[in-house]
């Protein structure tokens, strides 16, 4: 089932608080969270509350049990990956169009996402710039830089 609007899709995140923290994100610009499987920790009940994650519940979750599923699921939607590989920037894209689903994929923490899912797919790659000193940024800023651009350009209609 697919819902109009802004979705972050993380492809078998690793670190529980990067998670929580892009939850957050989500929770405060109404933007749709998918979790790719495997995780590397527990979204049960109890480690939700015992992370402090008081917002967990504002935030529309759907879970994938893999990356085919997840394609397969959201089929008709506009998908970018957030990675180096490829030519454009994450502001190089135009996401100012309200009817379309842009779902913007990223990678695990310590790995990223596999060549092999980008390899034919480098017009979708869209790379936050950065010094050549510092190898990534954290996941859960990536996701706000880019959050917060696909805002900017539909004028924050979603958070009206």
């Amino acid at each position: 089932m697919r819902h109009l609007g802004i979705h972050i899709v993380l492809y078998k995140p690793e670190i529980p608080a990067n998670t929580g923290n892009i939850a957050r994100t989500c929770a405060a610009n109404k933007a749709i969270l998918h979790l790719i499987h495997p995780l590397g920790f527990s979204i049960g009940e109890r480690a939700v509350k015992r992370a402090g994650l008081d917002y967990w519940s504002s935030v529309t979750i759907i879970e994938h049990e893999s990356i085919e599923a997840f394609f397969e699921s959201e089929a008709g939607g506009v998908f970018y990956f957030i990675e180096d590989y490829g030519d454009n920037k994450y502001s190089d894209g135009d996401f100012s169009h309200l009817d379309k689903d842009y779902y913007f994929i990223f990678g695990r923490e310590t790995s990223g996402i596999p060549l092999e899912l980008i390899m034919d797919r480098k017009n979708q790659c869209l790379a936050i710039p950065m010094a050549s000193n510092v190898r990534s940024l954290n996941l859960s800023n990536a996701v706000a830089i880019v959050v917060y651009e696909v805002l900017r350009q539909q004028e924050f209609y979603q958070l009206n």
